[in-house]
């Protein structure tokens, strides 16, 4: 993402914005959910209040469906050749960062694409997504998009107009567009989404649902946290149970979060209450037991197929020739079962001393560790990006010192090195480097008072 000057499409005045010409998943792999949110690329002009899509040119990667995409705006009126010349250092660079033994065909035959529409629809036609599929879901954020450009105090009846249009695939493309723009650095244009998201949940039908289901789920939660406070039992359990019968959203969210005390002997002290109560209330009871011994067997077979995900995964990641760059890749698909998993078999590897499968299991735990590590090391320098002067500097700095080491050290300058060969504007990078410095002015003193 680049911040550079443009005209305004609409008056021509000279307006910043910023642009992303790469979408990428090879090195992104959010590249796709924000080329798809529609919020790429958005100018908003402070000279006649335009606000949408600046046409710029596109190329697109996605080395997994094999699928190399370029689009050029033709309202941008740029001739073929210089088309070429704008969109063949992006391939460049596409294949500069894929892996060579990664690079067949498709990559030396990228495919035209004449609308962005068309682009689009290539993208999910390879995710298996169909013509009437996409359509609802253009309509979802065409919906979204005319929403969000309403002012504030209109949106409550613009709203209400398209009622029947809210369901719960619209909420999730807001909310994915709200992590989009965040992810971004589009703050203002998270919070207006975010403030679109809140009038939506006040205003329709299924926000007024969505809203109601999570307070009931908050309610279960907070009665589950008090009682494990006391000293979670059984009887205690299944009082709360009891009790909560009558909202299947509470009662799924306890049975959920408590499987573990759903156990041979909560439902053996469930039937010896049933079999001490009298009617209507015994029949009540039975019905419970049938509808909890269904919601556990519903849970406990989501778990063994999310187990049996995360060991194909695993095995997949053991069989690869580079586990290292094998795990980076399946990153996304990492869950805590897959965390669980992964412990259990080194654990096991260990006391076998199946030392050459413990040393790809410890390579995998210490790949985990460093993308945990360059999260929280990404977000401490977002933050330091942002410090208003040296003070706020090296208050951050004084609160994340335990992980001002050298990895950080060393990330930060892979950042800069990154930031200046894209091409990013000179404020930036040297924005960077000052940080870099007042790092660096910190680490050696750090190191000199423990000395």
């Amino acid at each position: 993402m680049t911040k550079t000057t443009a005209s305004c499409p609409k008056c021509r005045q000279p307006v910043t914005l910023e642009l992303t010409r790469l979408f990428d998943l090879n090195t992104d792999p959010d590249a796709k959910k924000k080329l798809l949110s529609g919020m790429a690329n958005i100018v908003v002009c402070p000279h006649c209040g335009y606000q949408g899509p600046y046409p710029t040119p596109i190329v697109y990667h996605d080395p997994e469906n094999e699928l190399l995409l370029t689009f050029f705006p033709p309202e941008a009126g740029v001739p073929v050749n210089e088309q070429e010349r704008i969109i063949g250092p992006l391939i460049k660079k596409v294949v500069d960062d894929l892996a060579p033994e990664k690079r067949k065909a498709y990559i030396f035959r990228p495919q035209t694409m004449l609308t962005q529409q068309r682009l689009f629809e290539r993208i999910l036609e390879a995710d298996g997504i169909t013509p009437e599929m996409m359509k609802a879901q253009q309509d979802r954020l065409a919906l979204i998009q005319r929403l969000a450009l309403i002012r504030p105090e209109a949106q409550a009846e613009a709203i209400q107009q398209d009622d029947d249009l809210i369901d719960d695939q619209l909420f999730l493309l807001l909310s994915r567009l709200i992590e989009a723009s965040a992810a971004s650095g589009d703050e203002a244009g998270a919070q207006k989404l975010g403030t679109l998201q809140e009038k939506l949940l006040e205003h329709s039908s299924f926000g007024r649902k969505l809203a109601h289901q999570t307070a009931e789920t908050q309610q279960a939660i907070t009665e589950l946290q008090g009682l494990s406070k006391k000293g979670l039992t059984r009887e205690s359990l299944l009082d709360l149970i009891i009790a909560s019968e009558e909202s299947e959203i509470r009662l799924a969210t306890i049975v959920s979060m408590a499987r573990g005390g759903l156990d041979y002997g909560f439902f053996q002290l469930l039937s010896e209450r049933i079999d001490r109560t009298n009617e209507p209330d015994k029949s009540n009871l039975v019905a419970l037991r049938q509808k909890l011994l269904d919601m556990t067997q519903e849970i406990d077979e989501a778990i063994k197929a999310q187990t049996d995900e995360a060991s194909k995964l695993l095995s997949e990641i053991l069989a690869s020739d580079n586990v290292e760059e094998a795990t980076q890749k399946a990153l996304p698909q990492v869950t805590q079962i897959f965390v669980d998993l992964l412990r259990h078999e080194l654990q096991n590897a260990q006391n076998t001393k199946d030392e050459p499968k413990a040393a790809k299991l410890q390579t995998i735990v210490k790949t985990l560790q460093a993308a945990s590590a360059s999260g929280i090391y990404l977000e401490v320098i977002d933050a330091l990006v942002q410090a208003k002067d040296e003070t706020e500097i090296n208050k951050i700095l004084e609160e994340a010192k335990e992980i001002i080491n050298d990895d950080f050290l060393q990330l930060l300058s892979g950042l800069i090195n990154q930031v200046e060969s894209q091409g990013e504007e000179a404020a930036m990078v040297q924005r960077l480097r000052d940080i870099n410095r007042s790092v660096l002015r910190f680490s050696m003193q750090q190191n000199l008072n423990k000395n």
